[in-house]
């Protein structure tokens, strides 16, 4: 004689499977629909440099075990824990330029970023001869306090992997109010469509030239079309900071948004060496 609870759970664990079933099915035309993961970054708004993805990102397999015991009222993932410190007190910069400034760097001197970050500090070398509109803009950018107290906006952990940053207005709409040149799209590091771990690169919306302000790093390697401007390349101290931050995850659980890890850029300097 089967009580009225064992029924209940015999039930409940058909119900789990029906579920199960959709949802196999549901992922396998999912993955005949997106089965090519785009590869374009771009910004939201024209003047802007937001970066995007076009397309969908697969999740993970169900792992759940179909003779568990099926609950109505499930609780939902807990948030990863922040690895980040408190930022710093101030103000983001809201300033901004009708043109690039001058071209002043020494294209034959080799040039730092540093951002001290919340979560670490990221080093960078700058590619000064190979991308000098880039790097001079980025020099200017820094003395003027422009990334100072802004936040990386986005963290994506599933296609490609970046971090984008340099966007005062924290929203991904936001520039200097100029736009530089797309330079060094040749650059011998960008080998079959991929951006190596530890690039530095310029966000773009899409047309050619029409980079400001924000930029992403690649913290594993990324299938990307060379349309983006590699001008730097983040130390493996940096590269362990990336690491942290997206190991945190994205506030969508979808593998691309907001990072859960408070990532803000406390100071920002270029320096000549």
């Amino acid at each position: 004689m089967v009580s009225q609870e064992q029924r209940r759970r015999q039930l409940a664990r058909e119900k789990f499977l029906r579920q199960q079933q959709r949802r196999t099915e549901a992922r396998r035309k999912g993955r005949i629909r997106n089965s090519v993961i785009a590869s374009v970054l771009g910004v939201v708004l024209v003047g802007s440099l937001g970066l995007y993805t076009a397309g969908a990102f697969e999740q993970d397999e169900d792992t759940s075990n179909a003779n568990a015991e099926v609950t109505p009222s499930a609780e939902a993932p807990s948030k990863a824990p922040d690895p980040c410190e408190k930022p710093a007190q101030g103000k983001v910069a809201t300033k901004t330029w009708k043109k690039e400034p001058a071209l002043s760097i020494d294209k034959s001197a080799k040039y730092t970023m540093t951002l001290e970050t919340t979560c670490g500090t990221i080093d960078m070398a700058l590619k000064a001869s190979a991308a000098p509109h880039t790097v001079n803009s980025f020099e200017f950018l820094a003395g003027e306090g422009y990334f100072d107290h802004s936040t990386c906006h986005r963290i994506t952990t599933n296609g490609i992997y970046v971090l984008q940053c340099g966007d005062p207005t924290g929203a991904g709409t936001g520039g200097p109010g100029y736009t530089i040149p797309d330079e060094n799209l040749k650059d011998e590091s960008l080998k079959n469509s991929t951006y190596p771990a530890g690039t530095v690169a310029m966000a773009n919306t899409g047309q050619k030239d029409s980079g400001g302000s924000q930029f992403f790093l690649v913290y594993e390697d990324s299938p990307l079309p060379p349309s983006y401007t590699p001008f730097g390349t983040v130390s493996e101290s940096g590269l362990k900071v990336l690491k942290k931050i997206a190991g945190a995850g994205d506030t969508t659980g979808a593998g691309d948004g907001p990072p859960n890890a408070t990532v803000v850029i406390n100071k920002a300097t270029v320096t000549k060496s």
